[in-house]
């Protein structure tokens, strides 16, 4: 009958000690569980192992280290281990099992703003460094904010297509690179592990399906954005300030400021200043790349301090679950007040396609990017200086040398235009009357 080892208590353990005379390390026999013992380093650590048979191999299994692990959990679990090897489990491989599928997990966890990072260092390291700024500054100007704190794993066509949706209709040429960047960034995750199944950036057969060739995308910038007539602008804000949402909300700042979607999608409240009656919007959210600031008539306050705020949410207009509104959501409130409108008109036996929101040019519906050029038409029929209504549309006005020299942005007089033009939209402006000379008798 093999001796039993003698039972070790806590202080035994304590005290035990490397012999000495060796870097070889030393072994105590517990006791009470078979095969438990304490190993003792020759630089003094301790740690718990079992020793056993697994099959026909032998195992030496870690349960961990002195003092993190007492004497009473070290037996437990090597008590646990033992049943485990009864049941046929090789805890080590078990073990090992469990390592893998933790670093799997951890791999798809990676966040997309890190994978651009990675895939830059990659696969763009052969590339002039000026080169590689290029493609990092439009994936982080036009995808981030949309993709940025999303997992690889976790993106869908869905959201590169949210992601695509204003550069590509605005900058077909940067968005067709964009594309080709995010399929690149996704494909080399699928391949480091970081996320599996289709790449959703993919072109044929997906993204083919849901936003239009580039060539009608090239072919549609000679034209323009449909926008309303003049006239209608009043009778179309009366409407628009019956929606609810937080979609209507941003596309009524949008048309008070004159400002694009984007922006008012990416405005922060840190940009704006309430007591300035300021917003400010730094250059790397501008489309010409330089910071642009808004002055924001008393409608515009108020609508602000209006908007619901979201408990750590920087986002004045967030969508429902904090993040970046998409574009979608502000095109839809146009979307349905024409639908609407044509519903309306059918009820009444009038013509849909006639009714509604629609450029009187064009016939088309209006959309939300069109309201700038309804604003630029205002302006010249209200006899407002042409570079100063350029600068409100944050269009770059004369060549790069009168640009270099020009110190102001008339911020004082475009907050003049800008009310006026709130005024208009509120229906308050009758118009400015131009006076002739009168011949004298």
């Amino acid at each position: 009958m093999p001796k039993r080892a003698r039972e070790l208590g806590p202080l035994d353990i304590k005290r035990a000690t490397h012999p000495g005379g060796t870097d070889r390390h030393h072994w105590l026999d517990v006791g009470v569980v078979a095969g438990l013992r304490l190993q003792i380093t020759a630089a003094g650590t301790k740690s718990w192992v079992l020793r056993t048979t697994v099959g026909d191999r032998r195992r030496v299994i870690g349960l961990g280290a002195y003092p993190e692990v007492g004497l009473a959990e070290a037996r437990d679990k090597a008590r646990e281990a033992k049943r485990k090897v009864a049941a046929g489990i090789d805890p080590i491989e078990e073990k090992k099992a469990v390592r893998a599928a933790l670093a799997a997990a951890s791999a798809r966890n990676l966040l997309f703003a890190d994978a651009m990072d990675k895939w830059i260092a990659a696969k763009m390291s052969d590339r002039p460094e000026k080169s590689q700024k290029a493609i990092k500054s439009t994936i982080t100007r036009y995808a981030l904010p949309e993709l940025g704190k999303l997992t690889v794993q976790s993106i869908t066509v869905q959201d590169i297509v949210r992601a695509l949706q204003e550069v590509w209709s605005e900058k077909p040429d940067t968005g067709q690179k964009l594309r080709s960047y995010l399929e690149g960034i996704l494909s080399w995750a699928t391949v480091g592990g970081h996320r599996s199944g289709d790449n959703p950036a993919r072109w044929r057969g997906n993204l083919k399906e849901l936003l239009p060739a580039p060539a009608q995308v090239e072919k549609g910038k000679t034209g323009n954005f449909p926008a309303l007539a003049v006239a209608d602008v009043p009778k179309w804000w009366t409407e628009v300030s019956k929606r609810d949402g937080m979609g209507a909300l941003a596309l009524r700042f949008a048309a008070l400021c004159a400002s694009r979607s984007g922006e008012v999608r990416g405005a922060t409240w840190d940009e704006i200043d309430l007591d300035a009656a300021m917003w400010t919007i730094p250059a790397s959210r501008m489309k010409a790349g330089a910071e642009h600031r808004v002055p924001l008539t008393a409608e515009a306050i108020a609508l602000l301090k209006s908007v619901p705020r979201m408990q750590g949410v920087a986002f004045v207009f967030p969508s429902v679950t904090g993040v970046q509104m998409s574009d979608m959501s502000i095109s839809a409130v146009m979307r349905r007040m024409q639908e609407d409108a044509e519903k309306t008109a059918l009820e009444a036996g009038g013509d849909p396609a006639k009714s509604g929101w629609r450029d009187p040019r064009s016939g088309k519906a209006a959309v939300p990017h069109g309201l700038r050029s309804t604003f630029r038409d205002w302006a010249a029929e209200r006899g407002y200086d042409r570079d100063m209504a350029e600068i409100a549309l944050a269009h770059q006005v004369g060549s790069a040398v009168e640009r270099a020299y020009r110190r102001t942005d008339m911020i004082e007089r475009r907050r003049a235009m800008m009310q006026a033009w709130a005024d208009f939209l509120h229906g308050r402006d009758a118009g400015v009357v131009v006076k002739f000379p009168v011949a004298s008798a």
